[in-house]
């Protein structure tokens, strides 16, 4: 699907907005807090999470500093917008439509739910941003397995 003009407007305007102004931005500490550091060699992007997951095992709470191209920070923020609150299966699900819908590769199954992240399509035009935009999702795909493992030493 190609961009419109005013689809593109919009996509600038929003990737600037969470760029400026990210959402979720800090630390967090405490009992249950899982800290992921990741990385873009490619590019020199730089992420850290920090995700608190229940016992239900849904995310209670997660937020993210980093450095890096306003993709990578934009993407982080608005992950973390959707990602609250989220259980184990919205995760996942949101995760293989994000991947999806940025690379190109796989179907979308809930179109709905990626919201205002479906604006990040124009990105698999540029096989060298995937990555950018993945940064953050993937530091959260480690904090959940970390999670995961951690519930099952217990």
């Amino acid at each position: 699907m190609a961009l419109s003009d005013d689809l593109r407007d919009l996509y600038q305007q929003v990737i600037l907005d969470h760029s400026r102004s990210p959402r979720n931005h800090g630390q967090l500490h405490g009992e249950g807090c899982i800290h992921v550091h990741g990385d873009n060699p490619t590019c020199g992007d730089e992420i850290d999470m920090w995700v608190k997951v229940g016992a239900d095992g849904k995310v209670e709470d997660l937020k993210f500093e980093g450095q890096g191209c306003a993709i990578s920070q934009a993407s982080a923020s608005m992950m973390t917008v959707k990602m609250k609150g989220a259980d184990a299966a919205k995760v996942q699900t949101l995760l293989k439509d994000f991947r999806a819908v940025v690379t190109g590769e796989g179907t979308v199954q809930d179109e709905d739910a990626l919201g205002e992240l479906a604006l990040l399509e124009g990105v698999q035009k540029f096989p060298q941003r995937v990555k950018c935009a993945m940064l953050g999702w993937r530091a959260l795909e480690q904090a959940i397995q970390q999670s995961g493992e951690k519930t099952q030493q217990a």
